[in-house]
């Protein structure tokens, strides 16, 4: 029975090598699986209108003396008050803005100074959810120049049409990035001779809204690009 202790105890050790060569073999294959994945990019876009808009409506004054250019901004406001009244808009969506009053004498003497002393910047802001109408306003705002009203520079270029609604758009945006990401890495796997496994890593981008092109700005496309890993088994 002495004899037979060594070949007992080198045939345990025998079993036990086999054991953990066949746990150990278990353990890198998972592992090799695990380290075979797919990176792909998911992209979701929607086409929205904008819900508010934002249009300052400035204009400049000239005048020989202060009492002349307050008559002139009240008329030139009770104008742009009227003409957007016609389009709708109530008062509280109509704020005025502090003049910007220069006084041209300051610096000129004699001959050199001009006729009109004093001249202003104006300025009243539309703020209104009435969007359909500020584009229509906007289009017709030429008429505020056959009434007296000295439009400033570039004065169409400072309206903002804003989308406002974002977080009702993203869970139902992110769930078709992520399925659109889904279709990309299924399509890897299966030229690759493998299936689609559990999710290794998910990233989100930011969300971006710009304007669908130059001509319609108050129409915004909403995207959004995902980046996921796939295991692949």
């Amino acid at each position: 029975m002495q004899t037979q202790g060594p070949w007992i105890g080198a045939g345990l050790l025998a079993i036990g090598m086999v054991v953990a060569s066949l746990i150990l073999g278990a353990a890198v294959r998972d592992f090799r699986i695990s380290d075979r994945h797919v990176e792909v990019k998911g992209f979701a876009e929607r086409e929205v209108a904008a819900d508010l808009a934002i249009w300052p409506i400035n204009y400049q004054l000239a005048a020989s003396s202060l009492e002349e250019l307050r008559q002139q901004m009240q008329a030139a406001d009770d104008a742009v008050v009227a003409f957007l009244d016609g389009y709708g808009f109530a008062d509280d969506e109509i704020s005025r803005n502090p003049p910007r009053i220069s006084d041209l004498w300051v610096h000129a003497h004699g001959e050199h100074r001009p006729a009109s002393r004093y001249t202003a910047e104006r300025g009243l802001t539309l703020k209104t959810r009435q969007v359909d109408a500020a584009v229509r306003a906007l289009q017709d705002s030429a008429e505020l120049v056959t009434q007296g009203v000295l439009l400033t520079p570039n004065w169409g270029q400072a309206a903002q049409f804003l989308f406002t609604g974002l977080d009702d758009l993203k869970p139902a945006m992110i769930a078709e990035a992520t399925a659109d990401a889904r279709r990309a890495a299924s399509q890897f796997a299966a030229d690759s001779d493998a299936r689609i496994g559990p999710i290794r890593s998910a990233r989100q981008g930011f969300f971006s809204i710009t304007e669908r092109d130059p001509s319609t700005p108050e129409l915004k496309l909403v995207r959004v690009v995902t980046t996921i890993e796939y295991i692949l088994e």
